[in-house]
C-alpha cells in the first residue's frame, strides 16, 4: 500500500515534499537519539563538567571545518547527492559514540558526527528551499516541526531506554541501522536539482543585507545546541533530580520546540517575520532566566518549554530569508549565514561547561538569558519590509 502511495505522487511536489521531510525526520531522531545519552556517556567516561565541555567542542569544530567544504559540494552537485552522503556518514557515526571507552575515540567521533550533520543539514535545507519554490505558501517551518516530532521521539525513546537500562551502545547502534534502511528506502523521491555553478571564494561571509539575520542565528543555534547538551547535566547537577527527571525534562524542550514549529508558518502568515523572531528574543531570555532565578524542577521545566517556544522558529525563518537572496544560490547563502550562525555551536556549549566548572551551571544560563536580549536588540535593527 505505501508503495503504491508513492508511486502515485512520484515526481510531484508532494512527493518531493515528503522524501525531502523524512530526511529532516532522519536528522532529529538521530541527533537527539545522541543527545538524550549524553549523560550516561559523560558518566561512562568519568568526565567532569569542564572536560566534558571540551568534548563536546569536537562536535561543532568538526561541523564548522566542513562549512566550506559543503558550500564547494552544493554549488557542483544536486543538493539530493550532497543529503545522501551527509545521511550516510550521519547515520555511520551515529552508532559510534556508546563504544566509546577512551575520551580520545569520543572526541574523534564528534569531529566526524559534526561534519556529517553539517553536510546533511544544509544540503536537505537546500532540498526545502527547492521544495518550497513549488508551493505559493510558506512551508519551511514545517520541515523544520517534523526535525523537532522526531526530537521529540528520539528523546521519548531515550527515556525508554534510560529507564530500561539499555546500555547506549545498543540504543544508538539500533538507531543507526534503523536510519539507514530509512535513507535508503526513502532517497529516490527526493528532488534533481542542477547546481547553480558560480565563482565564489572557498570561504565566504554573509553579504551586508543577512549580517543581522546570521547574528539571531548565532544566538538561536547557541542556546537551543545549549540544551541538547546541557539541560539534562543541569537538572543533575545543579536540580539534584533523578535520571528520569533529567530525561524528562529534555523531552518537556523538544516538545516546546515541536509546537513552536507545527504553528510557524501560520504565525509567519499572521504576524510576519519580525514579530515572530522579536518575541523568540523574549521567551530565550525570558526561560534562562526562569532557570537562574528560580531553580527547582517544575520552574525550571517552565524555563525550558518558554526556551523551546523561543529557539523553534528561528532557523527556519533565517534560512528562508537566505534563500531570497538575489546575490548567491541557495547553497551559498545558506553557507554563508551559517558560517557565523554555527559558531554559536562552536564557542557557547563548551563554554557553558568551563563556567559551570568555575563557579556554577546557574551563572552559564544567566549568560545565556543576555544572549536572548541580544536577538531582541538585533531583531529591532531589521528593516520592517525585509520582514
Amino acid at each position: 500500500m505505501i508503495q503504491s502511495y508513492f508511486k502515485k505522487i512520484q515526481h510531484s511536489p508532494k512527493g518531493y515534499r515528503i522524501a525531502n521531510t523524512v530526511f529532516f525526520f532522519i536528522s532529529g531522531f538521530g541527533y537527539s537519539s545522541w543527545a538524550s545519552r549524553i549523560p550516561a556517556i559523560k558518566a561512562q567516561l568519568h568526565l567532569s563538567e569542564a572536560q566534558f565541555g571540551a568534548v563536546l567542542f569536537a562536535f561543532p569544530v568538526g561541523l564548522m571545518l566542513t562549512m566550506p567544504f559543503t558550500g564547494s559540494l552544493l554549488n557542483r552537485y544536486s543538493s539530493r547527492y550532497c543529503m545522501l552522503l551527509g545521511a550516510i556518514l550521519f547515520n555511520i557515526v551515529l552508532a559510534l559514540p556508546g563504544f566509546a571507552a577512551f575520551v580520545w575515540q569520543l572526541v574523534i567521533i564528534l569531529l566526524i558526527f559534526g561534519s556529517s550533520r553539517n553536510i546533511l543539514n544544509l544540503s536537505m535545507n537546500a532540498q526545502a528551499l527547492e521544495v518550497q519554490k513549488l508551493y505559493p505558501k510558506s512551508i519551511m517551518t514545517t520541515f523544520h516541526a517534523v526535525w523537532s516530532l522526531a526530537g521529540f521521539v528520539g528523546a521519548g525513546l531515550g527515556y525508554v531506554m534510560v529507564t530500561q537500562k539499555i546500555d547506549p551502545s545498543f540504543h544508538l547502534l539500533g538507531v543507526s541501522v534503523a536510519m539507514m534502511a530509512v535513507t535508503a528506502w526513502i532517497y529516490p523521491q527526493t528532488i534533481h536539482t542542477e547546481p547553480v555553478k558560480e565563482k565564489k571564494k572557498f570561504f565566504s561571509m554573509p553579504d551586508k543585507n543577512l549580517i543581522k539575520f546570521a547574528v539571531i542565528c548565532f544566538v538561536s543555534m547557541a542556546c537551543e545546541n545549549t540544551m541538547y547538551d546541557w539541560s539534562g547535566i543541569y537538572f543533575q547537577n545543579i536540580l539534584h533530580a533523578s535520571p528520569k527527571w533529567t530525561t524528562a525534562a529534555f523531552v518537556f524542550f523538544m516538545t516546546a520546540v515541536t509546537l513552536g514549529r507545527l504553528l510557524g508558518d501560520y504565525a509567519v502568515f499572521k504576524y510576519g517575520i519580525k514579530p515572530i523572531l522579536f518575541y523568540s528574543g523574549i521567551f530565550i531570555s525570558s526561560g534562562f532566566l526562569i532557570c537562574f532565578l528560580f531553580p527547582f524542577i517544575s520552574t525550571t521545566i517552565i524555563g525550558y518549554f518558554l526556551i523551546g517556544i523561543g529557539v523553534s522558529c528561528v532557523v527556519p525563518l533565517v534560512f528562508s530569508i537566505a534563500g531570497k537572496s538575489k546575490s548567491l544560490s541557495n547553497g551559498s547563502a545558506l553557507t554563508s549565514i551559517s558560517t557565523i550562525g554555527y559558531l554559536g555551536f562552536l564557542i557557547v556549549p563548551p563554554m557553558v561547561g568551563f563556567i559551570s566548572q568555575i563557579s556554577s551551571m546557574k551563572w552559564a544560563f544567566l549568560i545565556m538569558a543576555l544572549l536572548g536580549i541580544i536577538m531582541i536588540f538585533m531583531v529591532n535593527k531589521i528593516a520592517t519590509e525585509v520582514a
